[in-house]
């Protein structure tokens, strides 16, 4: 059986879709490997006795919030179109939650 012709229509199209899953692995992929890199920083930071514990816990946390974006977006799939009422939904979680966080952090520091 021969494959379609390039039809335009991006859901019937295969050799489009092929293409298309094909780059969306090699991003998934190569955002593994980050992940996979941030942790072991992560881990080197905890694990030396030279870095001091004021850098080290910003710096785990800040390690997080990128691993959180790479989850997001690439093994969520929040990268493609028709996610925006999801990704409204999402950020206005953080949103509110940071705006939470911040007011108890000040109401119990003064």
């Amino acid at each position: 059986m021969a494959e379609r012709q390039n039809t335009g229509n991006p859901k019937v199209d295969l050799v489009y879709r092929k293409r298309k899953n094909k780059e969306d692995m090699k991003y998934q992929l190569v955002s593994f490997g980050m992940m996979i890199f941030l942790t072991v920083l992560a881990f080197i930071a905890v694990g030396y006795n030279g870095i001091d514990h004021w850098f080290t816990v910003p710096f785990i946390i800040l390690l997080a919030v990128v691993q959180v974006a790479f989850q997001l977006y690439y093994f969520m799939h929040m990268n493609h179109k028709g996610h925006e009422t999801a990704a409204l939904f999402l950020y206005s979680g953080v949103f509110v939650a940071a705006l939470t966080i911040l007011t108890f952090m000040t109401i119990v520091w003064w």
